[in-house]
């Protein structure tokens, strides 16, 4: 298992409008694993991702991931630490660092490059990498498709107004 991983996708909108999905709560919510996403957009600023109501209805009422912003420069390049909070196997990792890269293309759409650098955390590097994924979840159950399955409905959800996975009902 490699300590940096990095995963890029061509999507079909302005690098504003990732950017965007990516820092904002009303986008966040529609796609991957949801959540609140909640950023003070400056360097050494706070970062989490709070729960939905549906997240709290489930047991979890603690932010679900937080760390601290290293890099702004919108809507290019956010760096910041991360660190999963929602099952206590991973208190005794340490923060990892992600990184979003969004560049225009002049024939291919918008490129982002998200690299997980997850040194000395290997439980967080197995459950990024998609290698804990259950291909026959259903909706609302978790899929653990870590990063390529995140990015995977990101861009669903960014060209077609529908998430690939639809809420559970």
């Amino acid at each position: 298992m490699t300590d940096t991983q990095v995963y890029r996708v061509y999507i079909k909108a302005t690098p504003e409008k990732i950017w965007d999905a990516i820092t904002k709560p009303e986008w966040s919510r529609k796609y991957g694993y949801t959540g609140l996403v909640d950023f003070d957009l400056r360097p050494g600023g706070k970062h989490a991702t709070h729960p939905t109501p549906e997240y709290v209805e489930a047991g979890f009422t603690n932010d679900l991931v937080d760390g601290e912003v290293l890099e702004v420069d919108p809507p290019r390049k956010l760096v910041v630490t991360w660190k999963l909070r929602m099952d206590p196997a991973f208190d005794k990792e340490p923060y990892t660092k992600l990184t979003y890269e969004i560049e225009e293309t002049k024939s291919a759409g918008t490129r982002l490059t998200v690299t997980h650098d997850v040194t000395d955390a290997p439980t967080t590097a197995a459950l990024v990498n998609g290698s804990q994924e259950n291909i026959n979840a259903g909706p609302g159950e978790n899929a653990g498709g870590g990063w390529a399955w995140i990015l995977s409905d990101f861009k669903s959800l960014l060209e077609t107004d529908e998430p690939l996975v639809p809420a559970a009902s």
